[in-house]
């Protein structure tokens, strides 16, 4: 199944009030956060705080996310606990770095009876983590681990490699192209990182363009102003989905059943750019359900 990821909201899970806010919000997902929003003496709190929230189920066609510590915590365990009792859709795990790690968030999961409809989303967010893309993304051919995308953490990276973050990303561009190629050559979906200034809507727009012409799948968020200019960006142009429906038309024609290519708008249109074209009308027909 397609599912809209084009724009994935950050919420503390300390912040009742910003997740209750966040059930009026046209964001695709939110990804109540136990991580870095939330203060080592407010775990506890937010903890309950999230499972409360996810039980009320009032969320609509949003996906909910739980992001959990990371397993170099003495939290990460009782995190798991509540992710498995409150069955939000997928636990998102930071500081990934090696197979191993999504072994034991595996094992974990088998042990307290995660439903298995709960899928496993990690952060690229460190140097290891980037070296270690191909090894990490292969993790997804067994389905006991259930991995089902990455988020790339932009901020993380930047810290622990000492690049700058700059408008336009020129020096992130070889690992962000990286990081998409390893999650498509295993099936899986991906995640753009923040953009820090919420103040600045122009630059926030063209590293949304960046990111979609990248591959990305959508990008996450810090901000609810963020949501439309992503969504915006996301969304396929009603030109460019009228233009897949006349592709994909004209590769169901009789005549060009056995073809591989064919003449269509005085251009040569191949049966790959048929599957592209099936896609692009799946992901408008999903955002357009959404309503």
């Amino acid at each position: 199944m397609i599912r809209p990821r084009r724009s994935v909201l950050y919420v503390p899970g300390s912040n009742a009030r910003a997740m209750e806010k966040a059930r009026a919000l046209d964001c695709d997902a939110m990804v109540f956060d136990l991580e870095d929003a939330v203060a080592p003496d407010a775990k506890d709190t937010a903890r309950k705080a999230i499972a409360d929230a996810i039980a009320a189920r009032n969320f609509g066609a949003r996906e909910i996310f739980v992001r959990v510590n990371g397993l170099d915590t003495p939290w990460w365990i009782d995190d798991l606990s509540m992710v498995a009792k409150a069955k939000p859709d997928a636990v998102l795990v930071p500081k990934i770095e090696t197979p191993q790690h999504l072994t034991d968030i595996a094992n974990r999961l088998t042990d307290i009876g995660a439903d298995h409809a709960i899928r496993v989303w990690v952060m690229v967010e460190t140097a290891r983590a980037i070296l270690a893309l191909r090894e990490i993304a292969a993790a997804a051919s067994d389905p006991e681990v259930r991995l089902s995308g990455f988020v790339v953490g932009t901020n993380d990276v930047a810290k622990e490699t000492r690049m700058r973050l700059t408008k336009g990303r020129e020096n992130m561009l070889p690992w962000l192209s990286l990081c998409v190629l390893s999650a498509r050559a295993y099936g899986l979906e991906i995640l753009d990182g923040v953009y820090n200034d919420i103040a600045d809507a122009e630059g926030f727009a063209a590293e949304c363009a960046q990111a979609r012409d990248y591959g990305f799948d959508g990008k996450t968020l810090i901000h609810p102003n963020q949501i439309g200019p992503c969504n915006a960006a996301f969304t396929p142009p009603s030109d460019e989905v009228a233009q897949a429906r006349r592709i994909i038309a004209a590769f169901n024609q009789p005549e060009n059943a056995t073809k591989g290519a064919i003449q269509l708008d005085g251009k040569m249109v191949e049966r790959l750019h048929a599957d592209m074209a099936k896609r692009t009308v799946a992901i408008a027909d999903a955002i357009a359900a959404r309503g």
